[in-house]
């Protein structure tokens, strides 16, 4: 099976070409294709197929093999892909498991338009919303020093977060009137990730509306820099939600499965 490696900002994914539909790989083969140990080593693995209607269909599973929510960062790379593949050239749309996306494709960057964000849920100073994919979002002090993954773990797992199977988990330190830096605990990694491109798009909401950041948010995460640009407002929702960054092919090979 060819595969190909991409990477957004550190946060990296098998690749498959899998338009024939032929990728028939259980949880537990996903899951030790994306072990760094054993295997090729990624936060999860898409698939590009075919869809009606659309340049293509992304389908994402996380590192642990699960079928995972959107992925903004795997989105991104998806659409340099597909447009090293020749199947989209300028602009490209394509669906996915929480609906269809346009992305625009540049020389060094990719712009990926994230679905529209009606809410943006406050518990005291902590916050939650869903960009695709579940996000709670904390402010803190010196985020590069603080225990994301042992406090992130616990919040999701908390048991407030058990009806929709857990959240991903987001801390956030403002470094000027237009940055913040952004590290990101993910579901289905169970680790912390250099970039996390739902998270970011929650944690730059969030950081409008209670922080006063106006679009487009920069951000810096431990893999590279993106930049979240969106209008709305808390009252009406957001949309026209855009996740702009690089996304690069690593290396492609072959692996034989035994």
């Amino acid at each position: 099976m060819q595969f190909y490696k991409y990477q957004g900002t550190g946060n990296d994914f098998i690749v498959i070409d899998d338009r024939n539909e032929q990728f028939n790989l259980s949880a537990e083969e996903i899951a030790h294709l994306c072990h760094r140990r054993f295997g090729i080593g990624a936060d999860g693995l898409m698939l590009l197929q075919l869809a009606p209607d659309f340049d293509f269909k992304m389908v994402y599973y996380n590192a642990d093999g699960t079928l995972g929510t959107m992925c903004g960062n795997g989105g991104r790379c998806l659409v340099r892909f597909a447009a090293d593949l020749d199947i989209v050239k300028e602009k490209a749309n394509f669906i996915a498991v929480d609906g269809p996306h346009t992305a625009l494709v540049g020389a060094d960057k990719i712009s990926l338009q994230m679905m529209d964000v009606p809410s943006i849920d406050q518990h005291a100073d902590d916050y939650f919303t869903n960009t695709g994919s579940p996000h709670f979002v904390r402010f803190v002090k010196q985020v590069q020093f603080y225990d994301v993954k042992n406090v992130g773990a616990s919040i999701r797992y908390s048991e407030a977060y058990q009806p929709i199977q857990g959240t991903n988990a987001n801390f956030v330190e403002k470094l000027d009137s237009q940055t913040i830096f952004v590290r990101t605990y993910e579901r289905g990694v169970e680790d912390e990730t250099y970039s996390c491109g739902t998270g970011v798009t929650a944690a730059a909401l969030v950081a409008h509306v209670f922080q006063g950041m106006n679009s487009p948010v920069q951000i810096k995460t431990l893999g590279g820099e993106l930049a979240v640009s969106f209008q709305g407002n808390l009252q009406e929702g957001f949309f026209e939600i855009f996740l702009t960054g690089p996304a690069k092919q690593v290396f492609k090979g072959e692996i034989t499965s035994h």
